[in-house]
């Protein structure tokens, strides 16, 4: 059986069979990004900057296992998804605002 056939579409995007080290800081650095975006989007609040660090870095602590797991689960694809459905919700939420606005 061939490992390359079973690998995530990210981990294939960075060659993590091909280049091991690379592929997995570039899937890492991917992972923490888009998990960042996520939380951002979805979850921050205006928290006091002592508060902030120790979420980012549990943040950051979780996605190494999550980059383990990503190798061959669609972990980032996953983040990916999240991104874009709270991407859109934000952009609809604004417009929803801006017309409700104008209404009064």
């Amino acid at each position: 059986m061939d490992v390359s056939q079973r690998l995530s579409f990210f981990a294939a995007l960075f060659k993590v069979d091909q280049n091991p080290t690379t592929g997995m800081w570039l899937l890492y650095i991917t992972i923490v990004l888009l998990s960042i975006l996520v939380f951002k989007l979805g979850f921050a609040k205006k928290l006091p900057i002592a508060k902030s660090v120790v979420i980012y870095t549990f943040l950051i602590l979780g996605c190494t296992m999550l980059t383990f797991l990503g190798v061959f689960l669609p972990v980032a694809e996953g983040l990916v998804v999240a991104a874009l459905i709270l991407i859109i919700y934000k952009i609809r939420l604004h417009q929803e605002k801006k017309q409700h606005a104008n209404a009064d």
